[in-house]
This record gives structure tokens, sequence and C-alpha cells, in this order.
């Protein structure tokens, strides 16, 4: 069993790193062309999966990474529509006081 370990080691380290190639967004690969990472992985066994982890692929923190979930008080569009709401209900009862005071002027004083 211990003489099949290398041979195990080397089948999983190549079938990850195959997928990780394949999936991988193509700016974060560094040097070559997905294609040729793909061949050095298949051809140098054990180590060429290890050069793709280790030099061939960007890391995320290098990248322009998409932004993660904010807070609410973090994200500049909900506070812009948070204040447009608010403008747009001053705006709502300023116009219901102007018509109650309309309405008002048309009923006879007593």
């Amino acid at each position: 069993m211990l003489r099949l370990l290398p041979g195990i080691i080397d089948v999983v380290l190549t079938v990850v790193a195959i997928v990780d190639i394949a999936l991988i967004d193509p700016r974060r690969v560094r040097g070559l062309p997905k294609w040729v990472w793909v061949v050095v992985s298949l051809l140098l066994f054990i180590v060429g999966p290890l050069i793709w982890f280790f030099v061939g692929r960007i890391r995320l923190s290098a990248v322009d990474a998409p932004p993660g979930p904010r807070a609410p008080d973090d994200d500049p569009d909900f506070l812009g529509k948070l204040g447009r709401e608010q403008a747009q209900q001053d705006q709502i009862r300023d116009l219901e006081q102007r018509l109650s005071d309309l309405g008002d002027d048309d009923k006879p004083k007593e």
C-alpha cells in the first residue's frame, strides 16, 4: 500500500490542479496560458501541480476581488435610496398639507 501512495498523491494533485486551472478566472493565471499549465501538470508528476498552485495562479486577494456583501450603512447606493425616499416622503407630506390648507378655505366659516 505504501508503494501506491506517490501514485495516489500524483493523481489527486493532478486532478485538483486541472480542475482549478479549468475553473480559474484567466486574469488570475500567471506566466503561461491555461492549456500550457494543464500540460505542465500532466507531464511533471507531483511537481507540476505544485508549481501550478505556488507559481501559476495569482491569489484572489492580489486581484480585484469582487466586492463582498456590505452592511447597509456602508453601501452608498442604499444610503442614496434612503435619502431619495425621505425626500419623497417630505414632498408628499408638504403636498398633503397644502391640499388640506386649500380645502379649509372652501368651507364656510361659522
